[in-house]
């Protein structure tokens, strides 16, 4: 795993380098569009590949585009099976709060 997709920041400093509100990034993680991990305390952490993501979301959002829109988008994108493996990882991490589960084993 690069540096870039690890897993070590918390919400509140993606909220400052960002410029969105918390409530703003948890809304799109409710719109399944970003998946964070958890901690056993129940704590969101993002990496930088996830904050590049979260402005790209934003800006979308903010040209018009609707949530089911960018997150068609982000599917035919995970057609590639590395990405897609990714993104299901990312996925039961988020709802089970399983840090680096690998879903192939």
């Amino acid at each position: 795993m690069s540096l870039k997709d690890r897993k070590v920041i918390n919400i509140g400093t993606v909220s400052e380098l960002t410029g969105l509100s918390i409530r703003q990034i948890r809304y799109y993680e409710e719109r399944q569009l970003i998946f964070p991990e958890r901690t056993k305390g129940g704590t969101r952490k993002y990496s930088f590949s996830d904050v590049e993501k979260l402005m790209d979301i934003a800006n979308k959002m903010e040209d018009g585009w609707q949530s089911h829109e960018i997150r068609k988008m982000e599917e035919k994108k995970l057609k590639d099976p590395k990405l897609r493996h990714k993104m299901i990882e990312g996925q039961l991490n988020a709802a089970f709060g399983m840090k680096n589960y690998n879903y192939s084993k």
